[in-house]
């Protein structure tokens, strides 16, 4: 742990929690803009957005992806350590950009 957080801890903590809001946000974009989907009633790019932040939230893919591509225990380690926090912190924002943007729904 002395060298966490390293270039790979890095790169997957940036990857989950950013690159894959950007994907989502991007490929929704895109989607909706060229015809092939509509965007659903009701929902906002902001509800787009904070669904594309949880989509961070990886855990199954990125342990398997990890175990395959590192030979070395102690990467595989930090990728799993890494794995954990950026699932965190994507939840983490998730939940904050959907609380704000959401309706609320209390029952009176």
């Amino acid at each position: 742990m002395s060298a966490f957080p390293g270039s790979v801890s890095m790169g997957i903590i940036f990857g989950l929690v950013l690159g894959k809001q950007a994907g989502i946000l991007l490929f929704s974009w895109l989607a909706i803009v060229s015809g092939g989907a509509d965007m659903p009633e009701g929902v906002r790019w902001p509800h787009i957005w904070g669904a594309g932040i949880l989509g961070g939230i990886g855990f199954t893919m990125s342990i398997f992806i990890s175990e395959l591509g590192f030979s070395s225990r102690l990467m595989v380690d930090e990728a799993k350590i890494s794995i954990f926090i950026a699932s965190f912190l994507a939840g983490i924002c998730g939940y904050i950009v959907l609380k704000k943007t959401l309706p609320c729904n209390s029952a009176s």
